[in-house]
């Protein structure tokens, strides 16, 4: 195990373990859930453009079984490096040069798992398409479209440890501002590829692989200009075996995580492929929307992993706990209004995707029969992004497998080839959201409460 370095001297004062709470979390909070929104913008103008341009089954090749392969494969890596992340708050908090050996092993890590990706994604993709029953006028579009996506693998992962990294240090703002770019990029080549010079959904995929190479220039651009503590120097890229063995040690429950709600995810998408074109396409169309909520409830996740990691690192371990009953309440109160927002005004959303009327019945059966349930989903965000931040991540890991993955899965093996409809489908969502929030409230306040007094109280 490291030992731990010198503080540096003279470091200025760090908002986020002095300032007001509630201030701190906000501060940080809008320039994640802007990110992530523009995030979402380019991924969705794909969607968007594919499908008012190529029909419904392009669209339901974009958003549909590609989408759950590419979440269940990169959200692997992605959750393996949120170990990185919670390492550098943590050294950050206590402003401990170490966070420069971690920054170079998050780096290097994350070109070579790129290159591994990029290799099974191209290969295997296709053939999971294939086991998942995905409908054959779809299939081709699909095809085509993930292959060419995962491509792009090395810096969609570079840009994401890259904006972790700015992140963990507090600096949330550049990784919006390199999102905005772009998303603007993607926009433009949608029109340019799709559009104008009609190169179908290559051209949507071409457009989103341009646009993540963006983003990943520009991330490590800023990483190496900086002057603090976690300024990236390439000739120093490398794995120091002992930092990536404790970055593992932290971010493998939340990769095993990731990769079992991909795999439970899959395993709906072949449900849903059962259930015909229109249903896929209506599906796909949710996701998009249901990406709202999911990017506000991830944004105030990232926020309080941050803030509870470098106020743990500090020792500051009252003002973590007084965080952490901030952030849910101000979490509550964003999912219940868009929860209402989204029930009386998200068949209008739903029009931007497509006209099709079938669709669009369906699409509004799912999005009212989900939307009112979204509030048993965040006490499992929060409380498992908490402990994540105090770097507590195998037994939530194992909470979430066995209360989200494990009984959804069995609630799709078991219940409902008997009774196959989108909502005896669907319900798994609420079932396992309100499982595991229970499961956590238990496990934080009847046995895990005590890890945020690890360090003594620091005046």
């Amino acid at each position: 195990m490291f030992q731990q370095s010198k503080t540096t001297s003279g470091s200025s004062s760090n908002p986020i373990t002095e300032g007001v709470i509630w201030q701190q979390l906000l501060l940080f909070f809008f320039p994640i859930l802007f990110g992530t929104f523009f995030q979402q913008l380019y991924n969705t103008a794909d969607a968007v453009i594919v499908g008012r341009f190529l029909g419904k089954q392009a669209l339901a090749a974009v958003g549909g079984s590609t989408t759950s392969i590419i979440n269940l494969l990169i959200g692997f890596f992605i959750g393996l490096s949120s170990g990185a992340t919670v390492i550098i708050s943590q050294y950050y908090g206590a402003q401990s040069d170490m966070v420069g050996y971690a920054v170079h092993t998050a780096i290097t890590a994350s070109i070579i798992s790129g290159g591994v990706l990029t290799v099974v994604g191209f290969f295997g993709a296709p053939l999971a398409l294939q086991a998942m029953g995905t409908p054959e006028d779809v299939l081709g579009f699909a095809t085509l479209y993930i292959r060419i996506y995962f491509l792009g693998t090395i810096p969609n992962l570079i840009y994401n440890i890259g904006s972790g990294i700015l992140r963990a240090v507090g600096d949330s703002k550049r990784p919006l501002y390199f999102l905005m770019a772009s998303c603007f990029t993607n926009i433009v080549l949608d029109i340019l590829f799709v559009i104008l010079l009609q190169f179908g959904i290559a051209g949507a995929a071409f457009a989103t692989i341009f646009s993540q190479c963006v983003s990943a220039f520009l991330v490590i651009f800023t990483l190496t200009r900086t002057q603090d503590l976690h300024r990236l120097v390439l000739s120093r890229l490398g794995l120091d075996i002992r930092m990536l063995k404790r970055i593992i040690h932290i971010g493998l429950p939340s990769g095993l995580q990731s990769s079992m709600y991909g795999m439970s995810n899959v395993i709906i998408q072949s449900s849903i492929n059962a259930l015909g074109t229109d249903t896929v396409s209506a599906w796909a169309a949710y996701g998009k929307i249901d990406a709202i909520f999911g990017m506000i409830v991830s944004a105030f996740g990232i926020a309080i992993t941050t803030f509870v990691g470098q106020n743990y690192g500090a020792g500051k371990s009252e003002r973590v706990r007084r965080g952490i009953k901030v952030c849910m309440g101000m979490t509550l109160v964003s999912t219940l209004c868009l929860s209402f927002v989204l029930y009386h005004f998200g068949q209008y959303i739903f029009r931007i995707f497509t006209t099709d009327p079938e669709v669009l019945s369906i699409g509004m059966h799912i999005l009212r029969f989900l939307v009112p349930t979204y509030v048993t989903y965040i006490i499992l965000e929060i409380y498992s992004s908490s402990l994540k931040g105090v770097g507590d991540s195998w037994k939530p890991m194992l909470i979430t497998m066995l209360g989200v993955c494990g009984l959804r899965v069995l609630w799709l093996l078991l219940y409902v080839p008997g009774h196959r409809s989108i909502y005896t489908v669907i319900f798994s969502y609420p079932l396992t959201w309100t499982v595991t929030s229970v499961l956590f409230l238990i496990y934080l306040h009847g046995f895990s409460y005590y890890r945020f007094r690890r360090y003594p109280e620091k005046q």
